[in-house]
Parts: C-alpha cells; sequence; structure tokens
C-alpha cells in the first residue's frame, strides 16, 4: 500500500519542542504551494511498479493555514498523475484553526481524517511549549470536528513535561476517552538540539526534563488507554475498535511512500530520499526543473536492522520469515541475540513474530539498537 506525504512548512509560532522544519512567514508560501504540485508531476513515476496510492498525508508544519481551495489543488495534481484508491486522507491541525467555518470548508475536500495537535487540555503546559491555543480551543475543536461529520479523529498529547503531573495526565487521558475519539497519538516529551527547549533548559529558564517522570506517565497511559478499550498498536499510537493510522502503519510495514515539499522524506524500498530543508532554495529549485534532494541506497543490514526496528514498535512484531528472505545470515545472528530478552521477559514469539511485552516496550529503542546488525 502506497502512500504520499505532503510537508507544508508554515506555523504561526514555533513550539519550544519542535526540530521539524518549518516558517512562521507566509511570504512564499503560493510560489511554495505551486512548487510542490509541480514536484507532484515531476514524481510522477516515482514509484517503479505503478503502485495504487492509498493514502495521502498532510503533515509539517500546520496544514491547517491552507484554505480548502489550496487543498484541493494539491489533491487534484495527486489524482492527475498517480493512480490512486484513496482510503485515508489525513490532514493535521492545530485546534485553533479548526472553527466552524473552517470544518464546514473542509467538507469539500478529499480529507477524511483529521490528525489534531491537542498536546494537553491545561493552560499551563499550552504556555509552556508555547502553542498558539487555549484549553477551551482544545476541547470546542474535537466537539467541532466530530458535529462536522469528522467521525476520523486523532489527537496528540504530551506526556513528560515539567509542567505536567501524573495527576493532569490522567485527567488528560480521562477527558480524550470522554470524548468519544478513537485514535490517540501521545508522544513523551524530548529535548532536540537547535529548538528553543533545549536553548531554556541550558540558560536556566526552564526545568530540565525528567526521564523517570516520562517514564511513569507512560505506565499510566498504557494502564488508563486499555482499561478503555485501547489498543496501542504502536508504542505511541493507540486504537479504538481498530481506527489504526493507515499511513502511517504503512510505514511501520516497510511500504513505499513518496515525500513531497521541503525536507520530506521518501522510501522506494531500496533507496531513501529526502527533500533539502530550506523553502527558499526548494521553490527556486523546482521551478527551475531540478528536485531538490539527496538519496541514499539502503545495504542489506540497514533494511534488516529498519524492519526490526520498526516492527518491533508495533504490536504485530517483527516476522521472522521476512527477517530471513532479507537475509538468512542475519537473522541467525538475530535469533541468538534476542535468546535473553525472550528470558528476561521482554520478548515473546508468536506465530513467527517477535513482539516486545509490556515491560519490554519501555526500552523499545534500546533493544532494537541492541539487536542492530553492525556491518
Amino acid at each position: 500500500m502506497a502512500g504520499i506525504y505532503i510537508h507544508i512548512p508554515f506555523c504561526k509560532q514555533a513550539c519550544h519542542y519542535c526540530n521539524f522544519h518549518f516558517a512562521t512567514s507566509l511570504h512564499h508560501k503560493d510560489r511554495l504551494l505551486l512548487a510542490i504540485q509541480k514536484e507532484l508531476e515531476m514524481q510522477s513515476d516515482y514509484f517503479e511498479d505503478n503502485s495504487i496510492i492509498k493514502t495521502v498525508y498532510f503533515g509539517g508544519g500546520t496544514p491547517s493555514l491552507l484554505t480548502a481551495d489550496e487543498i484541493n489543488r494539491i489533491i487534484d495534481t495527486i489524482y492527475r498523475n498517480f493512480r490512486t484508491e484513496l482510503l485515508e486522507v489525513t490532514f493535521e491541525a492545530n485546534p485553533d484553526d479548526l472553527t466552524k467555518e473552517y470544518l464546514i470548508s473542509l467538507q469539500d475536500t478529499a480529507i477524511n481524517r483529521l490528525s489534531i495537535g491537542v498536546q494537553s487540555f491545561f493552560d499551563v503546559d499550552l504556555k509552556w511549549m508555547n502553542r498558539a491555543h487555549n484549553h477551551i480551543q482544545a476541547f470546542q475543536c474535537i466537539e467541532n470536528a466530530l458535529h462536522f461529520g469528522f467521525k476520523d479523529l486523532s489527537v496528540d498529547l504530551i506526556y513528560g513535561s515539567p509542567t505536567t503531573t501524573n495527576e493532569m495526565w490522567y485527567q488528560n487521558l480521562r477527558k480524550l476517552i470522554e470524548s468519544g475519539v478513537e485514535h490517540i497519538s501521545a508522544y513523551c516529551l524530548t529535548v532536540e538540539e537547535k529548538t528553543p527547549l533545549n536553548k531554556l533548559i541550558k540558560s536556566g529558564k526552564s526545568k530540565p526534563v525528567d526521564s523517570t517522570l516520562g517514564a511513569t506517565q507512560f505506565e499510566i497511559m498504557i494502564e488508563e488507554l486499555s482499561f478503555a478499550g485501547f489498543e496501542q498498536y504502536e508504542i505511541s499510537n493507540f486504537a479504538k475498535n481498530k481506527k489504526y493510522a493507515l499511513h502511517n502503519t504503512s510505514y511501520w510495514q516497510g511500504a513505499q511512500y513518496l515525500g513531497v515539499g521541503p525536507s520530506a522524506h521518501s522510501f522506494n524500498g531500496r533507496q531513501r530520499s529526502w527533500n533539502i530543508s530550506n523553502n527558499q532554495i526548494y521553490i527556486q529549485s523546482i521551478e527551475e526543473d531540478e528536485l531538490p534532494r539527496q538519496s541514499e541506497t539502503l545495504s542489506v543490514a540497514d533494511i534488516f536492522n529498519e524492519l526490526v526496528m520498526t516492527g518491533l514498535r508495533t504490536m504485530w512484531g517483527v516476522n521472522s520469515e521476512k527477517l530471513k528472505e532479507v537475509s538468512k545470515l542475519y537473522f541467525d545472528e538475530f535469533d541468538r541475540n534476542k535468546s535473553s530478552l525472550i528470558e528476561n521477559g521482554m520478548m515473546r514469539f508468536t506465530d513467527n513474530n517477535y513482539i516486545l511485552t509490556s515491560k519490554g516496550k519501555l526500552f523499545a529503542d534500546k533493544i532494537a539498537s541492541d539487536l542492530f546488525i553492525l556491518e
């Protein structure tokens, strides 16, 4: 199942923790959107097997700064240049953008799934993160989206913030459970270099992030959401009634995807490529009929390690037969190294799949890296 990711690199303001590529000036917005359409045309033969596009994902940045007409022009360009049978068109949105008027306009687009960046229902968290919305808008946008027919909703939350107590985290989870939302993405706050948060912590203007707090709130989340009927189908993603994110699930299962826009990444099964993270250079290159991207061909070890890393993050695990197909030699090494993990209750082996236990999920990244093949 192939997909297309569209990166919209604009935001109203910079969230303190964010390290994604974006600009707060909309000065070149029209030219950039035309460049995205042209890049789609230039990449019409990206999928060598003429794959059918099943999912489209608008990410950013803040896609909800686009008008319905701008969204439709991008979708129409996809229809004209690719084989499509769209099952899911996800659109990231900020709560303050999801007014009744805007939601009504989105009804005239192909968007059938909203991913809303709520992050918290407490103003003290939102102000510390430098989010553009408040707790009232965080509640209202969910009610509005459901009222105007957007039943397939995902809401983002952040835990592990020094402003978020365990009781506040309980309340965030309970409020979402009560809202009727059937998909939740929750991420532990991490401090990335070159972000305002990193500078604030280094200057002593903000408390450092406590990894113990994050681990505790991770366990709270698993318990609360499991009790409410949510499946933890990926380390950071929870779904009720099997409302899995099709686009992101295809990433974790190794499907091909094309990324369009500044800083967007692509994967065709053998090569990984990425666009330049500079709006102006991106626009100029596309206008001059040049793709502003770099690429790398993955080694057998790279492909093997990616299967391990992404598979272990999901409830389906990593399939032993798929690993053997990539390399029997590497699989034998992997099989030897996983024994202690099973003995220590970190991993189980079921129906040819290696799956992390609840205990193992706390150390998913460390376990994956320990199992990586080193060339």
